[in-house]
């Protein structure tokens, strides 16, 4: 269900503490290792989402045990997925090419599905390389059908990851698994993300499974069981950044507490962005502190590994008071949406000046005016658009319920940071 939504606009420098819930991408990488391990685990702090109820209810569907009605989601023991099932992918990236890798262990026909726009998105390089591990599937991309055989030979796969890091990621999470285990060598253009395998390999470690990467671009995976673990998960530093953002737009303050010391999270490179457009950023035990500048500078950045603070760092660049490139950033055009033609649709929409480039975007800072802001079903685009608002007056995002994508109570949490001016 669609939610048109009036963004509202700062009347005087927010200053605020904000905590975010926890960070989807660990979230849905330690459910799937726990489905994976025979004696389960648990997951403090674990995201309540879309995405992360998307990843429960596709286990749930291969017959893993997951209890999330507590505070602490737990999945029991249990002798691993199996079908037939049905999986629903939503428009869950983390899904849709975590999960086929997974459950080509599993027995039986397994149908995978999603949203429209799921539709659309990049399949066919993980349901290749599962065909060439010994997987039998039907379809390139959703809606599709693996037939089961209860095990996977595995072995060695080469793949074109440069459209997406969750092709390695997904192949990695399951390939202890596979009877001869895995290796993945990428053969092409830079692959986008790379924190995000960083993170999936430090989970598997995490969880007893050895793995190799000391060679560029191949990554090798040990045969053998997945331990159980119980782990803790950090905050959400993407879905961070557009708080940090309203600091940095409105000249104010905001404080997310419980930023890790050490992290693998893609958001964490955020104060290194903030502070080449004017801001102060500090790290100390109350968390990372983003103080906003008088007057926002435009910046030239390469976002390859850092992808999906694009739409954050463009509404801060609309803002700026120089122009802006954000370069390494053609493989944008394969996620929720074609989120460079989206963004620069609508900056341009509503008087801005953004131009696509080959692998990014260029934007010129111009008045902009009151208008509609589309969403395109993606909710970084939508808080994109809450940034925007905060200096524009009259903006309106046109589906705000997106947002619950991975960030369930996103309209809430503005409106209290913003209740904490003073």
């Amino acid at each position: 269900m669609t939610q048109t939504w009036a963004a509202p606009s700062a009347t005087e420098p927010v200053r605020a503490t904000v905590a975010v819930p926890g960070s989807k991408s660990i979230t849905n990488r330690a459910l799937l290792l726990a489905a994976l391990s025979e004696r389960g685990g648990t997951l403090t702090g674990a995201l309540r989402s879309r995405d992360s109820l998307l990843m429960i209810e596709a286990l749930r569907a291969l017959g893993v045990p997951v209890d999330d009605s507590g505070d602490v989601v737990v999945v029991a023991a249990h002798p691993g997925p199996r079908g037939p099932a049905r999986v629903d992918c939503g428009l869950a990236g983390t899904v849709m090419r975590f999960v086929p890798p997974a459950a080509a262990i599993a027995d039986g026909d397994i149908g995978f599905d999603g949203d429209p726009r799921a539709r659309e998105r990049p399949m066919s390089t993980v349901l290749d390389a599962l065909r060439a591990l010994g997987a039998d599937i039907d379809g390139d991309a959703l809606p599709f059908t693996l037939h089961g055989k209860g095990g996977l030979p595995g072995g060695a796969v080469t793949i074109d990851a440069s459209a997406s890091s969750q092709f390695v990621s997904g192949l990695l999470l399951a390939g202890a698994r596979y009877e001869a285990g895995l290796t993945v060598h990428h053969d092409g253009k830079p692959v986008p993300s790379l924190p995000h395998i960083d993170m999936t390999v430090q989970m598997l470690r995490t969880a007893g499974v050895t793995v190799d990467d000391s060679e560029p671009n191949t990554w090798r995976v040990e045969p053998g069981p997945i331990a159980a673990h119980d782990w803790v998960v950090e905050p959400d530093l993407s879905n961070a950044t557009p708080f940090l953002a309203a600091a940095a737009v409105t000249g104010g303050s905001v404080t997310v507490p419980d930023w890790p010391a050490h992290t693998t999270q893609p958001g964490d490179v955020f104060g290194e962005i903030a502070a080449g457009m004017g801001c102060t950023v500090t790290r100390d035990a109350a968390g990372l502190t983003v103080h906003g500048p008088g007057r926002l500078q435009g910046i030239d950045v390469d976002l390859h590994d850092v992808g999906e603070l694009t739409p954050t760092v463009a509404a801060l660049a609309v803002l700026a008071d120089g122009p802006s490139v954000l370069r390494g950033i053609a493989h944008l055009r394969g996620h929720e949406t074609d989120r460079l033609a989206a963004l620069a649709t609508e900056i341009n929409a509503l008087g801005g000046g953004a131009t696509e480039t080959e692998d990014g975007l260029a934007i010129r800072p111009m008045p902009m005016h009151a208008g509609r802001w589309h969403a395109y079903d993606d909710h970084r685009m939508a808080t994109a658009g809450a940034i925007v608002g905060l200096a524009v007056p009259g903006i309106e995002v046109d589906d705000i319920a997106t947002t619950a994508k991975t960030l369930p109570d996103f309209p809430s949490m503005w409106a209290r940071m913003l209740g904490n001016q003073r």
